[in-house]
């Protein structure tokens, strides 16, 4: 015998390529075409409209990178097409596509009136037409490069418009009037479901040959020769095989319409507000057609970009929300990164996306929507609940290169003890076209099958490719109870985690970070950007602290709306592709003007505010925006600094330096680098016998794949230590180090400020590498079993040690402001200003005990998206505080991160509010979001121990209120109470409270 199963797959592959689909239009008469070229960047419509067109034909080369061509299609439906049972007449249009939806020419349909109609792109290339009016139509045609290339990773000019050259990238191909044959669409449809459906069954399964036999039957019944007038036939022999329903026992998914658009990436954030325009744009048409479909957006900066740019598209997206099609989802102003903003910058993220919902559409999102961002922080339970949601969903973890997830429905604990439900699709994509394969594959890979029986699967092409489409919701409609299949209903994300939560009332429950196996070099691509990032969230801090100081004891106009519009601009370049720095070179260098922008603004707003509270005088004042007191100054307040009694020395010691303030003493080589640490207070030695600190060392960094993303862990197979100095010098207080390597130099400036704990290292790095990691190393004589990193409004806890492959897959963290290593009764802190990854190992030498060695990762060189990642001058600063407990680490990063800012003026100012307890931390002091001149106070617990603490307000009020992030009321927490002019809190570790005062 012969396995003619091979034979009849590859029959039916060449009807429906060489039979089938070109049978799908009975007739086609090409339309008649203008064009106008844009000259420079996009133009709204109304502009596009009244310039010169001039003829145009099919075949013509068009579109510069990142270009735009309008194109003025008309053009009369042929009489005798009108009336036509099961045919329909559409345009369809190829600008010359080349290659899949997201990475290529996209296209607008304007009606002439300048209402949005649709949009074009690969996989949904047509526009409906009313065949009994004339076809008048316009496109905005976007010549967006295809930067992916297909991921090649091969570096690109592409991704900067000046580099990007002038030369059409495509041809016109096909703009044509066509007469759909409905039937044989709907057959094509037919044989998608049965054959993708048929190749995700085993061999042995008697479903599978069914299908099989009748697929080969309908091949025997549909003529080649005339597929229109036989596809009926072949449509009744297929009836009974997607009949069948599914067994009782099949896997349910909830199918979610999704079309995950990149806030910025492989294209500019200006291309992104046309991208959610086209989306969009298909998902309302769709919803007209289809009232059962459902379609999740999660992004409320770009349904605000479409309010701005498209206010009638955006008015019919609210129709659609009314009715319950369009679902606002998410919770936040974008899909953010959530490994390295700030506490306060998460909190505003969901204060700013749900208020938007809220007001635009009267939504309150219960669930927070994040498939695609490189880890998810421990904190973000917290958050999610102090938001007012209860639901969270994430893809991401599904690309873990070592470990696979245990559980697919969870519930999430925070390292503050909050847990979420929290999903986790077993598609493991979040672009799924609903094919069989993707819903064979979800209910194969579904871990929690027993006590579970549904899961989500969001559809839809994403990257800005289109979103969902005819074709995915006729697999949905042929999917909904299929034999074989799991069984498939398009709902909203609420209803699914309703339905999940009601049948899995106690799932298991994973506690800490959702640590992503992969793109641990998001820590540190393009460090430019991340430094704008943690500047300007300093920045805000200050700027809101001081501006409502000013308003509450000077009666000074608060800047709302200039605060709101900074940061929103901040939470958008904390988008998942921006801040982690695996854009364009377009998208970083916008992000680098924008964060000049930022810091000249947000001075401004403090200069003012500053003036206001001190007056005009002659006295130094300082302006303390930490929560700490410094230099005599008291947390949050304003008042001359006190000079340190004893002044710091720097002498000759051997060939090199010594640095000591009389609290510490710091020893530097004459290669520059560190070779003890002392803090007088213990008479202890910081670092590890033998070995040296402030070592720069120089990895090779060629990552298999995602070079902006990765750093695989081979990189530490090969490393040169940076030990040779150029020069060690002394420079008044400090020690001045040169070094000079490749084609890179490095200045590092020692500090050791009178009064100060901690040696403070500045770097001007010029770096010119590429493909090269480098690490600044300190080896500490501490046995420390773990690692404490900060997060938001905390920190999280990692081994040292590589007992576990889920241990080993973290050898890459990421920290905010400080890393801590320590053993019972000491500890060393390890600060930085704008510095995210970092490295923790601990190695045993012998005799001499153990060594605990925390390096940070400074800079990279990626090739890929941007060829010019990092290259040129940085600065940055580290600080080393022997001797230090937790609590010394969060105030360290504080002041790291937070200079010194003195005026001249004629007054002090006093504090709005003091804490009685170090350990619970103010984050936040802001003027309430409603302009009712409430002052908001974000205060956490940060030292991860039970705490309790009076918070005194030092201005009139009329009582407190406990808030969430919204600065909505909650009851008070457990042990917290109102006691008039303070409130008494007794705090979890970790907890968040924000308070609420009434003037």
């Amino acid at each position: 015998m012969h396995d003619d199963r091979q034979t009849v797959e590859d029959r039916l592959r060449r009807f429906v390529d060489e039979r089938l689909r070109p049978a799908l239009y009975r007739e086609c008469v090409p339309a008649a075409l203008t064009a106008w070229t844009v000259p420079g960047e996009p133009v709204p419509f109304a502009e596009a409209v009244a310039q010169k067109f001039t003829p145009v034909e099919v075949g013509t080369h068009w579109g510069r990178p990142w270009g735009t061509v309008w194109l003025h299609v008309t053009g009369t439906v042929p009489a005798h097409w009108r009336g036509r049972d099961g045919l329909e007449v559409e345009l369809v249009v190829d600008p010359g596509f080349t290659g899949g939806p997201g990475f290529n020419a996209e296209a607008l349909a304007y009606r002439p009136n300048g209402t949005v109609l649709k949009a074009i792109s690969p996989m949904n290339a047509y526009l409906p037409v009313d065949p009994h009016a004339p076809l008048d139509v316009y496109l905005e045609l976007a010549a967006n490069p295809d930067v992916a290339a297909g991921f090649g990773f091969r570096p690109t000019t592409l991704g900067e418009i000046d580099t990007a050259g002038q030369d059409p990238l495509y041809r016109l191909r096909r703009v044509d009037l066509a007469l759909r044959d409905v039937t044989v669409w709907e057959l094509t449809q037919d044989i998608s479901a049965l054959e993708g459906l048929m190749h995700a069954l085993p061999f042995d399964l008697p479903r599978r040959h069914e299908i099989l036999r009748a697929l080969e039957r309908m091949l025997d019944a549909v003529d080649p020769d005339d597929v229109p007038g036989t596809a009926a036939n072949g449509r009744e022999l297929l009836r009974e095989a997607l009949s069948r329903p599914a067994y009782a026992s099949a896997h349910h998914l909830v199918a979610v319409g999704h079309a995950h658009i990149d806030s910025a990436w492989l294209w500019p954030v200006r291309e992104t507000v046309r991208k959610c325009a086209r989306t969009f744009a298909n998902v309302v048409a769709l919803m007209d057609e289809h009232p059962g479909f459902r379609f999740a957006c999660s992004s409320a900066q770009q349904l605000d970009w479409v309010k701005q740019a498209y206010p009638e598209l955006f008015e019919r997206i609210r129709e659609k929300v009314a009715a319950g099609q369009f679902v606002p989802v998410g919770g936040m102003w974008v899909e953010a990164d959530t490994n390295m903003p700030g506490g306060e910058a998460m909190a505003r993220q969901f204060l700013a996306g749900k208020q938007f919902f809220l007001d635009e559409f009267g939504v309150d999102t219960p669930e927070v929507w994040l498939p695609d961002s490189f880890g998810y922080s421990a904190a973000l339970p917290q958050l999610v609940v102090a938001s007012g949601s209860r639901y969270f969903l994430t893809q991401k973890i599904s690309w873990n290169q070592t470990n696979r997830m245990p559980h697919h429905t969870f519930r999430w604990e925070g390292i503050d003890g909050t847990r979420v439900f929290t999903h986790f699709p077993p598609v493991d994509k979040y672009n799924s076209d609903l094919s069989g394969h993707d819903l064979a594959h979800a209910q194969r890979n579904y871990r929690d099958h027993g006590a579970g029986t549904v899961s989500l699967v969001p559809f839809g092409w994403g990257d800005g490719g289109g979103g969902p489409t005819r074709e995915m919701l006729a697999a949905a409609e042929r999917t909904r109870s299929l034999e074989g299949s799991p069984t498939v209903t398009i709902d909203s994300p609420a209803n699914f985690f309703s339905r999940a939560e009601a049948e899995y009332p106690s799932p298991p429950v994973w506690s800490g970070e959702l640590y992503l196996e992969l793109h641990r070099g998001t820590y540190t691509s393009q460090a430019k950007t991340k430094r704008g990032n943690r500047r300007s969230e300093h920045l805000l801090r200050e700027a809101e602290l001081w501006a409502t100081m000013a308003t509450v004891r000077s009666g000074a106009p608060y800047t709302y709306d200039e605060l709101d519009q900074v940061w929103k601009l901040v939470l958008l370049q904390q988008f998942h592709d921006i801040l982690p720095g695996s854009s364009i070179a377009w998208v970083h260098r916008d992000a680098e003007r924008n964060y000049a922008a930022v810091a000249a603004r947000l001075e401004t707003v403090i200069d003012t505010a500053a003036h206001a509270l001190t007056g005009a005088g002659d006295s130094l004042l300082m302006l303390n925006a930490t929560p700490h007191p410094r230099d005599g100054v008291p947390a949050l307040g304003i008042a001359e600094p006190e000079t340190a009694a004893e002044p710091t020395r720097v002498i000759p010691h051997g060939d090199g330096f010594a640095l000591d303030n009389g609290l510490l003493r710091a020893v530097v080589s004459a290669d520059g680098l560190l070779t003890s640490l002392v803090d007088t207070a213990t008479g202890r030695e910081s670092l590890a016998p033998g070995a040296v600190g402030n070592l720069l060392q120089l990895h090779r960094d060629t990552p298999n794949r995602w070079d902006a993303w990765d750093i695989d862990e081979f990189y530490r197979n090969t490393v040169t230590d940076l030990r040779r100095a150029d020069s060690v010098t002394r420079d008044g207080d400090a020690v001045v180090v040169r070094r000079s390597f490749g084609d890179s130099t490095v200045v590092q400036r020692l500090g050791l400020a009178p009064g100060a704990r901690a040696l403070d290292i500045a770097h001007d790095i010029d770096w010119h590498e590429r493909q090269k990691l480098l690490k600044l190393a300190f080896p500490f004589d501490v046995q420390a079993d773990r690692s404490a990193a900060e997060t938001q409004f905390g920190h999280v806890f990692r081994p040292t040690h590589s007992n576990t492959s889920w241990d080993l897959a973290k050898f890459e963290i990421c920290a905010h402001r400080w890393v801590h290593v320590g053993e019972p009764g000491y500890g060393v802190a390890v600060a930085n200003d704008s510095t995210y990854g970092h490295d923790v190992s601990r190695d045993t030498h012998g005799d001499i005990g153990t060594t605990t060695t925390v390096r940070l990762s400074l800079l990279r060189a990626p090739l890929y998206p941007d060829p010019e990642a990092d290259q040129g001058r940085h600065t940055m600063r580290v600080s080393v505080l022997p001797g230090a407990s937790i609590a010394d680490a969060v105030a360290e990063g504080y002041r790291l991160n937070l200079s010194a800012r003195t005026v001249r003026g004629a007054r002090a100012v006093a504090p709005l509010l003091e804490v009685s307890n170090p350990a619970v931390v103010v984050e936040s002091v802001k003027l309430a979001q409603d302009r009712s001149g409430d002052v908001v106070v974000r205060l956490y617990e940060s030292t991860g121990a039970r705490s309790a603490a009076r918070v005194t307000l030092d201005f009139p009020h009329t009582g407190v209120g406990f808030v969430d992030l919204l600065e909505r009321p909650l009851d008070p927490p457990p042990g917290c109470t109102d006691e008039g002019d303070a409130v008494a809190l007794t705090l979890r570790p970790f907890q968040l409270v924000t308070l609420r005062a009434r003037r």
